[in-house]
């Protein structure tokens, strides 16, 4: 009896690692998931034969917008323009059910906005879930910073409008080409009590609100006006907590510790073109990895210090959009290939693959990255830890969409969410 018992538990064994590997699943709370990194705790699915091979779980339509999704408690939150308003949409996540929507008068465009406007319409900011509250923040291309509880079908629980309330004027001329005003763009951060937010005026380049009142707290000592990236990042540099942001004309690390709040721990210069680096810092200690295309054409390794700024190093390869992913000492990023980079000292690792503008790229817990890219290419790709020496492609889904895939590629709850701008979404199950 005992011997035929053993190959039982040991099967229910296997079967509930098994399970328990396929089962590990986690949040996308805000942009660029986890700590703002680009790095998800979710394996790819390729080992488990469970890369999407066939259709999509689901489809919906969220409104046009560059903005991603996130993904909390099994549940989905977009915001996306239709007919003259921004709707903030809750979804079941394992199955694409519209659970509740608020919306509010908004342009397609930002009351200051200047040029490109056939490349972009609607938000272009990823919502931000704050676990603590239950509340939902959005921040819309024209200025108004909401926020929603998630907890009472999105009811509406404080506004502003930055336009408004600050008198924030269009920005101004940068770089050697024509004007460009893109409305806001960077996703605000969650710190403790606040919400911090690039607003980008002469009160402040950033400045925190009581997530719970939308009070204003405390602005930065710098007035840069905004720039054109996805979102702040957290820092922390010799122990004190900051938060970096690409201004319209600095690398900008700013304090948030008691006392200091919102005070400049350092600046690196960096004027682009348009105001546009777009890439959001890649930060890893209390480094940083930035780049652009236009004028600068360059990515760098800034190291932060109480002292400053410093750079690390710095090489002719640049990002036009997407944004850098620094995963176990290598430097990744997608735009018209993907590149790898040594971290540690910048050394081209290998580049390959066949990518235009549009992308953007995650790493899995499996040592995969996945790209989204162009009109909705879906591709796996190995890392460098697995293979050292060259571009690799495992595989690849074609043409998912027809319009560019602007919004930030998700990873939550064993699912993959892809969105274009145009605000088509699809589900696919890992």
């Amino acid at each position: 009896m005992f011997v035929k018992a053993r190959p039982l538990c040991l099967s229910f064994i296997v079967i509930g690692l098994a399970f328990l590997r396929a089962a590990h699943t986690e949040d996308w709370l805000q942009w660029r998931g986890p700590d703002r990194r680009g790095i998800s705790g979710e394996d790819s699915g390729w080992d488990r034969q469970s890369w999407p091979v066939g259709d999509a779980a689901w489809t919906i339509q969220v409104g046009a917008g560059g903005s991603a999704p996130i993904v909390a408690d099994g549940r989905l939150y977009t915001i996306g323009w239709e007919n003259g308003r921004d709707y903030v949409r809750c979804f079941t996540a394992a199955t694409g059910q519209a659970l509740w929507e608020q919306s509010y008068d908004c342009p397609m465009y930002g009351r200051q906005s200047e040029g490109d406007q056939g490349l972009y319409s609607g938000p272009s900011v990823t919502p931000v879930f704050d676990r603590d509250t239950g509340y939902l923040f959005t921040l819309s291309t024209d200025g108004h910073l909401n926020c929603w509880d998630t907890s009472s079908d999105g009811r509406r629980v404080w506004g502003l409008n930055f336009y408004d309330q600050f008198d924030v004027p269009q920005r101004p001329l940068v770089g050697s080409r024509r004007l460009r005003d893109y409305g806001y763009t960077a996703s605000p951060l969650v710190h403790g009590d606040w919400i911090i937010a690039e607003v980008g005026d002469d009160t402040g380049n950033l400045i925190a609100f009581s997530k719970r009142t939308g009070k204003q707290v405390w602005a930065s000592q710098s007035k840069d006006p905004a720039g054109h990236t996805g979102g702040l990042v957290p820092i922390t540099v010799e122990g004190i907590p900051c938060v970096a942001v690409m201004t319209i004309r600095n690398l900008l690390v700013s304090r948030l510790d008691q006392g200091h709040e919102g005070e400049t721990l350092a600046e690196f210069p960096w004027v682009t073109d348009f105001a546009n680096s777009i890439a959001t810092p890649a930060v890893i200690g209390s480094s940083v990895v930035i780049t652009s295309e236009y004028n600068q054409y360059s990515i760098c390794k800034v190291d932060i210090t109480r002292g400053g700024a410093q750079l690390a190093w710095k090489q002719p390869y640049a990002s036009g959009v997407c944004s850098p992913v620094v995963h176990k000492g290598f430097v990744y990023w997608c735009w018209r290939g993907v590149y790898c980079l040594d971290f540690a000292t910048g050394k081209p690792i290998w580049r390959g693959g066949r990518f235009g503008d549009t992308a953007s790229l995650l790493a899995t817990a499996d040592d995969r990255l996945i790209v989204w890219a162009d009109r909705g290419e879906l591709v796996l790709v190995e890392s460098a830890n697995r293979e050292p020496t060259a571009f690799k492609e495992l595989a690849r889904k074609n043409r998912i969409f027809t319009n560019d895939a602007w919004p930030h590629l998700v990873l939550a709850d064993g699912r993959l969410f892809c969105k274009d701008r145009d605000g088509n979404m699809k589900c696919f199950k890992l």
